[in-house]
């Protein structure tokens, strides 16, 4: 009998015991949580603000570019009327942007894809010195490789007699050089995870090795690529410094540049409302296209980490 007592009374204390702990995790627990939620509402006011002004100061009148007040009053859509005005060509700089980051997306993707599931299946010297050369590529300044780019696309140099100016490839082509080693390390995390196995068995049944890559690995590294495609496609959207360098009309010129080149109505004054309403004519499209698809962008950023 007073070993049962001896037991039971431990036993209460043993309860006890853990009860006392269980209030004192309590707090902590709270405050845990309290301070991850501070934390995550101060971030999400610290990426939304500059947002939430270009939108106010867009819905003011032109003439209140300078007024500080955090609503509207009154509201008005006089600046992003006066957006498409004819002198600032922005509907053809909308459609120059579009035709500038579509190719390029399509590109990277093309080359990106072949480039890195060959750094993933072929087996070769030299290969993590290949790879390191291809990401070592995009860690040049912009501003750094202007001047030869200038230099190159005016037909400066023997080897490259033409003159692109004042197109498209001027641009498309310098976009490419800095998206590519992104998509190729993307992709090729991506590659790496998907077992040889299923190359092998497409073979077996008769396929080359080019059907296989066609018909049974793009379609399951299809989240990579289309994350891919997203990155790329936001990168050359808002590329700036390349397409002000390479584009002095008003036939090429992307948004961003036409932005820059907006004039008030004396066409000495900043027309701020004005500036702020394109800018969220630019922006909004890219938010629309990364909430409908953001399970997609981190699932395929994601993947390449899993096995």
């Amino acid at each position: 009998m007073s070993g049962e007592t001896q037991d039971t009374s431990r036993a209460v204390a043993d309860d006890q015991l853990e009860e006392v702990r269980r209030r004192r995790r309590r707090p902590s627990r709270v405050a845990g949580r309290v301070l991850t939620w501070i934390g995550i509402v101060m971030i999400v006011v610290y990426c939304l603000a500059p947002f939430y002004w270009m939108i106010v100061s867009a819905l003011r009148l032109p003439s209140m570019g300078l007024d500080t007040s955090f609503i509207p009053d009154p509201v008005s859509l006089d600046n992003f009327t006066a957006v498409f005005q004819g002198r600032n060509h922005f509907g053809r700089a909308l459609v120059n942007s579009l035709i500038v980051a579509g190719l390029t997306t399509a590109l990277v993707l093309v080359v990106g894809t072949v480039a890195a599931y060959a750094m993933a299946r072929l087996r070769f010297r030299g290969k993590p010195l290949v790879l390191f050369a291809i990401i070592s590529t995009s860690m040049f300044p912009v501003v750094t490789l202007i001047v030869p780019l200038l230099r190159l696309f005016t037909g400066g140099y023997a080897f490259f007699p033409v003159n692109w100016i004042n197109t498209y490839q001027a641009m498309i082509l310098p976009s490419i050089s800095f998206a590519l080693p992104l998509a190729v390390w993307t992709l090729n995390a991506y590659f790496r995870q998907l077992p040889h196995e299923l190359e092998e068995s497409a073979m077996v049944d008769g396929a080359t090795r080019s059907q296989a890559f066609r018909r049974v690995i793009l379609p399951l590294a299809a989240p990579g690529v289309f994350t891919t495609a997203i990155i790329t496609f936001i990168a050359a959207w808002n590329e700036f410094l390349i397409a002000l360098t390479m584009v002095n009309d008003n036939v090429h010129m992307t948004a961003n540049v036409a932005i820059s080149k907006f004039t008030g109505v004396s066409g000495y004054d900043t027309p701020y409302g004005t500036i702020m309403a394109a800018g969220v004519i630019v922006t909004v499209p890219l938010l629309i296209v990364v909430l409908i698809f953001q399970r997609r962008i981190v699932g395929g950023l994601a993947a390449g980490s899993l096995k």
